[in-house]
């Protein structure tokens, strides 16, 4: 074999890949795992850096192991199967702890134990693309490497249930006019599962096919389904039955129970969200008498708990449809004079507007990927007074955490502690966890 582009891996960065240095430059190689040492073939080539693809893999690590999913080798779905999974997890927080250092300049004080989630079924939230090819419907994730559609007839991420149903949901929408559907979505919530067609317009046929698959799917399953019609971002119930029960899930330690719908956001399986919540409110330890803000606060999965431990809390969010629906989820469950809910634009508040929702005495941040960076400078411009004396920032990406916890830092916080939930097992993405204490409360 020609010993030519030959590697050492001696890293793992946060998108999946390992990362080595040929010739001072540094290499990111998809699939490659730390102590490897590997030929790669390269597929991109800066100034700075080059990634690249395994062409042969001369020392495999002992933390290699067979994916066990047919579809791994094209799919997107996943790309960590072939990761033995205790060792996926000490991956992304070597990951996360390199972000901290390199973006963020410091680490925490204290690194919280993992939280490991399920390997496998856990996904009870996906959306699904279509297409077709020789005029077959295809339903599957898009491929690792383009846009391709690989079409599946089964996902070992997905609950059981749900994925034994793929082939029943192929079959019956092969039947709707080519090119009328756009995607799919399915959400398992505790009594009921939505499926979501995506779709510009419905008519007569291709709504009794949906009927169909629906009772089909009820039948096969023994549980009861629903479906929706989803157009322009909104989402419509597309039955009246008054026996299909609401589309939910459950905090079980807080005896909390919040409705949603299929184009609301929630987290992609019940029972790592509520080890995420609990782990939450254990360092936020809400107590009676105290003010709590709950920054993007969507429907109320840590306003609600907040509130069922006694503290005051005032959830603010940027869309004023969940703000009504954090509100009405409130109330179904005896918390709403616990609870206040206001729409604000996140990405664009001032100090002014955080003084007018008054003193609080610990802040909760669960933003999305963009992160908090103009609330945090907001902040930055409150008098010492009105600063809280606890933040506890949920984050799913270690990049703009690590931007933010500078900018905390840099205010006078001190990074109690930090650590990484593995939400989402087989891939690369993650879930942390970070606190932080006002300075004389270290």
């Amino acid at each position: 074999m020609e010993q030519k582009n030959i590697a050492l891996i001696a890293d793992w960065n946060q998108e999946g890949k390992g990362v080595a240095r040929v010739d001072g430059k540094v290499v990111f190689i998809e699939g490659a795992l730390p102590g490897e040492i590997v030929q790669w073939q390269p597929t991109r080539i800066k100034k700075s850096y080059a990634e690249g693809k395994i062409k042969h893999l001369l020392k495999p690590s002992t933390a290699r192991v067979s994916p066990p999913c047919q579809y791994y080798a094209h799919c997107g779905g996943c790309s960590c199967q072939h990761i033995e999974f205790s060792t996926q997890v000490a991956l992304k927080q070597r990951a996360w702890l390199n972000q901290m250092q390199r973006l963020g300049k410091v680490q925490p004080a204290e690194l919280i134990a993992p939280i490991y989630g399920w390997p496998w079924h856990y996904r009870e939230r996906v959306t699904l693309s279509v297409g077709y090819k020789h005029k077959q419907l295809q339903i599957g994730f898009r491929s690792r490497n383009s846009h391709e559609i690989v079409d599946i007839s089964g996902c070992l991420i997905l609950p059981n249930i749900v994925s034994n149903a793929l082939p029943v949901i192929k079959a019956y929408l092969q039947r709707w006019p080519e090119g009328r559907l756009r995607s799919i979505a399915i959400n398992q919530g505790n009594e009921v599962i939505a499926l979501t067609l995506h779709a510009e317009h419905i008519n007569s046929t291709m709504r009794q096919i949906a009927n169909e698959l629906i009772e089909q799917l009820q039948h096969q399953t023994k549980m009861p389904w629903q479906w929706w019609h989803g157009d322009g971002g909104q989402t419509h119930l597309q039955h009246d039955s008054k026996s299909t029960p609401t589309l939910s899930y459950t905090l079980p330690e807080y005896q909390i129970h919040i409705s949603f719908t299929p184009s609301d956001f929630t987290q992609v399986n019940r029972t790592t969200n509520a080890l995420m919540v609990h782990r939450a409110m254990q360092w936020l330890q809400p107590q009676r008498g105290e003010s709590i803000i709950d920054w993007f606060c969507g429907l109320g999965n840590f306003s609600l708990p907040i509130a069922r431990l006694g503290a005051k809390v005032t959830g603010v969010e940027g869309m004023a449809l969940m703000c009504q629906q954090a509100q009405e989820n409130a109330h179904a469950n005896g918390l709403a004079d616990y609870t206040k809910f206001y729409q604000a634009d996140l990405f664009d508040i001032s100090a002014k507007q955080i003084q007018q929702l008054g003193y609080a005495h610990k802040w909760l941040l669960d933003p999305p990927r963009a992160g908090a960076q103009q609330l945090i400078s907001a902040l930055a411009q409150l008098d010492i007074k009105q600063l809280p004396k606890r933040i506890v920032y949920i984050s799913c990406d270690p990049a703009t955490l690590a931007r933010d916890v500078h900018l905390l830092v840099q205010r006078g916080y001190h990074y109690r502690a930090g650590g990484i939930m593995n939400l989402f097992a087989q891939t690369a993405h993650l879930e942390s966890l970070a606190i932080f204490d006002w300075h004389d409360h270290k």
